[in-house]
């Protein structure tokens, strides 16, 4: 998955769509993932560093990605 190019990612986590004109705010964990999809990471590597720095279950990771992903994919965030 990729970020829309014309996607804006503040330093406070805020998103903006051109494209709908709509607006939301993600946590850290959230800008974090949105940055490293960006820069073009592998989902895989995501969700490892994520476990990694985080100390958390590879399961829990991999089920919270999917529906962080699937949020970004409704809001038109992602191609």
């Amino acid at each position: 998955m990729k970020i829309r190019k014309n996607v804006a990612v503040s330093d406070n986590g805020f998103l903006f769509n051109p494209l709908t004109g709509d607006s939301y705010s993600v946590n850290q964990i959230g800008q974090e993932i949105i940055r490293y999809l960006k820069e073009g990471q592998s989902e895989d590597d995501i969700m490892k560093i994520i476990t990694d720095e985080y100390m958390i279950d590879s399961n829990t990771v991999e089920k919270d990605f999917l529906d962080f992903k699937r949020m970004l994919e409704a809001y038109k965030l992602g191609e």
